[in-house]
């Protein structure tokens, strides 16, 4: 443990740099930790606060340009993979969506503070065209509160910060195995989490060969779109009626209760239309399936879609 301790006196920056780049670019490592840490050793180290507070910003300035270039140039997929990957439920597209789209580029401000924000609002920045300028303003105003909020609560409490680093030095080894235990403890807590969210998206589902052979037939069921307004520019599955998530709790079918409805969005596990159809359910409709891949394998299966 005194090995690592000099290790941050001596290199907190490298240290500060790497871990704020590697969670910034979704890795489950918190650097705030890390950020109060060296912030409270700064007085005696290598390094100034200032010079910290500047590698911190860049550090994540450089994660996030990268977030946002990729989604600048390949859209909607990558926020689906951070999706996918993410341990935190809370970072679903949609959600991120519904923060950005109300509060714009200035929800960059608080994305570091809230989990799987970061990444996701970075690629949404770049997705929806926000410019390149304004991005890096509030999301340099952003991760400058952050850092820094961290590193003057380090500075704040470096005497009580000092005194719990002196036991966790007296402890030896026996502190690297708390502090191993505690992360994996914090990854394990959010794929709890995720598992548990999944689980609840759990529900059949109907696959677009099978829709497809519904309007074929003149069989055909209530669709309803769930996307945000801005994703249905391209256009929707024909015949679908539109509801966006903000609206659907006041949404009242003109339909008989045992009447087939399909709920699509364009999230990946079919989050939001998961999550729609059992709003749709507990209101008494019985039949409610999302569509499986919402409207991008409908797309991908070469199906056209209605203006």
């Amino acid at each position: 443990m005194n090995y690592l301790l000099a290790f941050i006196e001596q290199y907190g920056l490298v240290a500060v740099f790497v871990n704020v780049l590697v969670e910034q670019l979704g890795a489950p490592l918190p650097a705030y930790p890390t950020l109060i840490i060296t912030g409270a050793l700064s007085a005696r180290s290598d390094y100034s606060i200032p010079t910290l507070l500047i590698t911190a910003v860049c550090a994540a300035l450089l994660a996030d340009i990268a977030w946002y270039m990729a989604g600048r140039r390949y859209g909607r997929r990558v926020m689906a993979t951070l999706c996918r990957i993410s341990l935190s439920p809370d970072s679903c597209v949609s959600q991120t969506e519904s923060i950005y789209l109300r509060w714009g580029a200035s929800s960059l401000l608080i994305a570091k503070f809230v989990p799987g924000f970061a990444s996701i609002g970075s690629a949404l920045a770049g997705t929806l065209g926000t410019g390149l300028t304004k991005f890096l303003v509030f999301d340099g105003l952003g991760a400058l509160l952050w850092s820094g909020s961290a590193i003057w609560l380090g500075w704040l409490f470096r005497t009580t910060v000092d005194d719990l680093l002196q036991v966790l030095g007296s402890l030896g080894e026996w502190a690297l195995l708390i502090i191993a235990m505690v992360l994996v403890g914090f990854i394990a807590h959010r794929w709890w989490q995720r598992h548990q969210f999944m689980k609840s998206l759990r529900m059949a589902r109907i696959s677009v060969s099978e829709l497809h052979e519904l309007r074929l037939a003149g069989a055909v069921p209530t669709i309803v779109d769930v996307r945000p307004s801005h994703a249905r520019t391209e256009g929707h599955i024909p015949g679908a009626m539109t509801v966006p998530m903000q609206g659907i709790s006041e949404l009242a079918l003109d339909i008989p209760p045992g009447t087939e409805v399909i709920v699509y969005c364009d999230c990946p596990n079919e989050a939001s239309a998961a999550r729609v159809a059992k709003l749709l359910m507990q209101k008494g409709y019985s039949r409610v399936r999302p569509l499986h891949g919402g409207i991008d394998a409908w797309v991908a299966a070469g199906h056209m879609l209605e203006l």
